[in-house]
């Protein structure tokens, strides 16, 4: 079953634009399934093959040659080595040729193209699914959309969600990331991936996860990198000006996918995750995850940021439209309370002549105005227009 996304749109404009489309994300998240549908002309390539690997490798030219019209090339940060050869063939036949290139690995992919691809390629980021495109499943419980995650192949396959992390986390995961470190104790890494899961939303404290697990400040560093290369996790930078030492700058650690932190976290039914210590948590890294979804489908880079300074004021997010600042708070309950909105009041006299449009997102039923203050339902997220849009005018 085909699941519409909603970065189709974006796809094509691009394809019409540049020879080659790269489309990064994480394994699993749809990448070739949105490929073979959009450009089912084209014949498709998996480097995973080892055959294919193996043509590809000891005759790139011979592999392109016959492939003269382009073709979908999926996991082609196996072969890296084609990306060189693949720069030749697009520029003699830039108008005559559409190449689509999946990856999974940010570092490996992306540092052959910058070499190879500069300005022959648009590179477009597909994560999982977004609120929007799992269609009726939108109205489950709130905690079971927390349980599910959004990688398509749950909602396709109607699969059991905590069998389905552990298979993809045994499977993807760690044989990936393996192969990139080269872990020798297996053991210890998935301590540190499971304690980092337990730190969703948080300041990141590398000295203390250090402590915690029994590595070094540096291999903590060094295997956060390789998680977010993977796009297994992200960081959410602070927003601050130049105005001394008031302001935090550690980044706060989230994952792509709050199944994936569920089932990092042992939860393995919805009556477990009302009774987890994380549950807020878990809620504020599931619309933080929808948010940068809405961006990467436009084709965007993410605009958003959080506030925190040494006096404990803080806002979630900040969306950063141009100069302007847009605050935003997110609060799992279902129950709105005026005291959601004290932080909104000194931020805006923090920055009186940047704040606009201040939003809270909640689980509550409640949509309306207050205190200049919009609330609105987390599901309503995308069809929001000063969540969705650009607030330049």
């Amino acid at each position: 079953m085909y699941l519409k996304r909603v970065i189709e749109d974006e796809v094509i404009a691009m394809a019409k634009q540049y020879p080659v489309i790269i489309i990064t994300g994480p394994r699993q998240s749809g990448k070739t399934t949105l490929s073979k549908y959009l450009f089912n002309e084209l014949p498709y390539y998996s480097f995973e093959n080892p055959d294919t690997r193996l043509f590809a490798t000891t005759d790139p030219r011979a592999f392109l040659n016959s492939n003269r019209e382009g073709a979908i090339l999926d996991e082609i940060q196996y072969v890296p080595e084609l990306i060189s050869y693949l720069q030749q063939v697009v520029d003699d036949r830039r108008n005559e040729v559409k190449f689509i290139l999946t990856g999974s690995n940010q570092f490996m992919l992306l540092d052959k193209v910058t070499q190879s691809l500069a300005g022959r390629t648009a590179i477009l980021k597909l994560l999982p699914l977004g609120l929007s495109e799992i269609g009726e499943e939108k109205s489950l419980p709130t905690n079971d959309l927390i349980l599910k995650g959004f990688y398509p192949g749950i909602y396709a396959h109607n699969l059991t969600p905590y069998k389905a992390y552990r298979n993809y986390y045994e499977t993807y995961l760690e044989r990936d990331l393996r192969k990139l470190i080269q872990i020798k104790d297996l053991g210890l890494f998935q301590k540190f991936v499971r304690i980092c899961a337990g730190r969703i939303g948080n300041l990141i404290n590398a000295s203390a996860i250090a402590n915690e697990t029994g590595i070094s400040v540096g291999t903590v560093k060094s295997w956060m990198a390789i998680l977010e290369a993977s796009f297994i996790i992200f960081f959410l930078h602070p927003y601050y000006e130049n105005i001394g030492k008031r302001y935090i700058k550690s980044p706060k650690i989230y994952f792509y996918d709050v199944g994936l932190v569920a089932f990092l976290l042992g939860i393995e039914d919805i009556l477990q995750i009302d009774r987890d210590p994380l549950r807020g948590a878990l809620f504020e890294n599931m619309i933080v995850s929808e948010l940068i979804k809405i961006r990467f489908n436009k084709g965007l880079d993410s605009n958003i940021y959080f506030y925190h300074d040494s006096h404990h004021n803080e806002i979630d997010i900040i969306i950063k439209h141009g100069n302007r600042l847009q605050p935003v708070e997110i609060k799992s309950a279902q129950t709105f309370h005026s005291e959601f909105l004290k932080q909104f009041k000194h931020f805006n006299k923090t920055y009186p002549d940047k704040t606009i449009n201040p939003v809270l997102i909640y689980d509550g039923e409640m949509q309306q105005k207050v205190q200049d203050v919009e609330i609105i339902n987390f599901r309503n997220i995308e069809t929001n227009a000063n969540i969705s849009k650009s607030q330049l005018n």
